[in-house]
């Protein structure tokens, strides 16, 4: 056996995780708030930051981000909060404290990569259940695989990555229910809340025993703090507490802890930016749909799902005549078959919406 041939099969065979390289392109393609810190507040944070005591462990300041994050999200009686290194940590740990022999996965499909991946990583069975052709949760789908399979975690998207809608609650209460007749843990994903109409957690404070299965995860990465790397996981405390047991010690830096409570003292500021997102979203959801051969779909994301009519190709041949005029977004067209000529556009600036419809016109 090679030193190679130590590294499982499996592992082997997957593809690593690529970020695309954006120097010089306007940069669309990863839901990233387009909004920086304004200068008077840059200035005060890195004053900040260079007081922090670099030479020590992570100590009080993470408790204090764990209760401004809690007072922030409204955080409902009887429950609890864990950090994440982002929420892809907080995935991962998930998975670490489900793996119990013969445990399974389940997830809506198309969905958030690492749902898949983090399982597979951890040994875990997976299993995909599609979406209706419009993207909505398939809940007759959905209960026929949970009776099957009796997940020991069933993720949801809330909105949903990468079609970027809000699924009806009705549905989500029935898979719900579900999964709390096979003991199976809930997780409700609200990477994109900041956007959204709705959050689900004031399903929860309304039906607590309801959800007395089910964790909310957060991230503070489309907040604005995408490179910050905090996510955050809300749950009752006997469940929440058997989670934190699987979290490495120190896994928030001293670094990120103080800018993230940085951000929480001036939230105002990122609530600006984020209705700047939304505003903008609704003028470029109109501005695409005026375009030739271009389907929209409705977005409660920093995102926008497209499909082009035309050819099995076109997407990928779109994708990369927006790149050649120095526009970068996500050709999603290969990761599921209901993606199929579809492209994932972040909602940018208006400078950077304007240069992406200038160079999708110009494509077409």
């Amino acid at each position: 056996m090679t030193a190679l041939e130590r590294i499982r099969a499996d592992v082997r065979a997957m593809h690593a995780y690529v970020v695309q390289d954006a120097a010089g392109f306007v940069k669309l393609d990863a839901m990233e708030n387009p909004y920086k810190l304004p200068p008077a507040l840059q200035t005060a944070l890195g004053a900040r930051l260079g007081a922090v005591a670099l030479n020590r462990y992570p100590g009080a300041r993470i408790g204090a981000l764990r209760q401004a994050l809690a007072t922030q999200a409204g955080l409902p009686e009887g429950w609890d909060i864990v950090l994440g290194n982002g929420s892809d940590e907080l995935i991962s740990l998930l998975a670490i404290a489900c793996d119990q022999p013969g445990a399974a996965v389940l997830a809506p499909e198309p969905g958030f990569v690492m749902y898949a991946m983090s399982a597979t990583l951890q040994g875990l069975r997976y299993v995909g259940v599609p979406l209706t052709a419009d993207f909505e949760l398939d809940a007759e789908a959905m209960l026929s695989a949970i009776a099957a399979e009796r997940p020991a975690i069933v993720w949801l998207a809330y909105p949903n990555n990468p079609t970027a809608n809000l699924w009806d609650d009705a549905a989500v209460l029935d898979v719900i229910d579900a999964a709390a007749e096979q003991g199976g843990i809930v997780i409700i994903d609200e990477a994109y809340q900041p956007f959204a109409s709705r959050s689900w957690i004031d399903r929860i404070r309304a039906e607590p025993q309801r959800h007395a299965h089910v964790l909310l995860m957060r991230t503070l990465s489309k907040f604005g703090l995408a490179g910050v790397r905090v996510g955050y996981l809300l749950g009752p405390a006997a469940l929440v507490r058997e989670i934190d047991k699987v979290r490495p010690p120190y896994n928030i830096s001293v670094l990120n802890a103080e800018a993230a409570l940085f951000a929480l003292e001036h939230a105002a500021v990122f609530a600006e930016q984020a209705a700047a997102v939304r505003s903008e979203r609704a003028a470029l959801v109109a501005a695409l749909r005026a375009l030739p051969g271009v389907h929209v779909w409705d977005s409660e994301a920093n995102m926008i799902l497209v499909r082009l009519e035309g050819d099995e190709n076109l997407a990928a041949r779109a994708f990369a005549g927006l790149r050649e005029r120095k526009v970068l977004v996500k050709n999603v067209s290969t990761m599921h078959p209901l993606l199929a000529r579809c492209l994932r556009l972040t909602v940018g600036t208006p400078a950077e919406n304007a240069q992406l419809l200038a160079a999708f016109q110009a494509f077409l």
